[in-house]
């Protein structure tokens, strides 16, 4: 257990906004950088798109990752939400088709 030593309400105040707000975020942040699926991120991208942006098929992400090789590099076929996701919401309207949508 941890003894903390507040010598005043400002010791207090940098407590709570690292310890409950910044170590949640650093968990968080960790979380987007895993190595996931091609089919975990396929799930996590189109559940987190706002309505009205085109959403993504295998067909597409196999599209991207042959266009974007350099960021599969040594035949990594795994995906990162950190890496990966707004490189795909840029290309992705360039590339959609209209029998893609």
């Amino acid at each position: 257990m941890r003894v903390f030593l507040y010598k005043n309400k400002l010791d207090i105040l940098i407590y709570l906004w690292y310890y409950q707000g910044m170590k949640r975020d650093a968990e968080r942040i960790k979380e987007s950088e895993k190595r996931i699926s091609i089919a975990d991120f396929l799930a996590s991208f189109n559940k987190n798109m706002p309505k009205g942006f085109p959403l993504v098929t295998p067909a597409l992400l196999k599209k991207f990752q042959t266009a974007h090789a350099a960021l599969f590099k040594d035949g990594n076929t795994t995906w990162s939400l950190d890496q990966h996701r707004k490189k795909l919401i840029d290309w992705l309207p360039r590339n959609i088709e209209p029998t893609d949508k």
